[in-house]
């Protein structure tokens, strides 16, 4: 299975849910797409932890009024079918009340830093 589409599945079902947390199983690259989701404004925390011996991340997401900020989720490439977008092809999500998250050569970015530095690269998902 792909671990990206089972971590934003897995934040996307808590909220509706009514968890204002998510544990998932850690990876340095889900712990970079956290941190990219925490500066977007779309979690609270990223914290690493250790559980029955295996290490977790551990993701408090934002409610507002008991209403997850997250809505949904739009996995773009996946392991069958690559996307890969230039700068110049990268729009806003939703009217900017989205992000899009990209894998740069300079590490992992929302579409609004890609854009800004002039990068392209792999189109992970969508948020918003």
């Amino acid at each position: 299975m792909d671990p990206i589409s089972n971590m934003i599945i897995q934040i996307q079902n808590a909220g509706p849910a009514g968890h204002d947390q998510v544990l998932v199983p850690y990876s340095k690259l889900k712990h970079s797409v956290s941190e990219v989701l925490k500066k977007e404004g779309f979690i609270k925390s990223v914290d690493t932890l250790t559980k029955k011996g295996k290490k977790m991340l551990a993701l408090d997401l934002f409610m507002e009024n008991r209403v997850p900020k997250i809505k949904g989720v739009k996995r773009i490439s996946k392991p069958s079918k690559r996307i890969y977008k230039k700068f110049s092809d990268i729009r806003a999500v939703k009217s900017g009340y989205g992000a899009l998250i990209l894998s740069t050569s300079h590490g992992i970015m929302s579409g609004r830093e890609a854009k800004r530095a002039k990068l392209g690269g792999e189109a992970l998902f969508s948020i918003w």
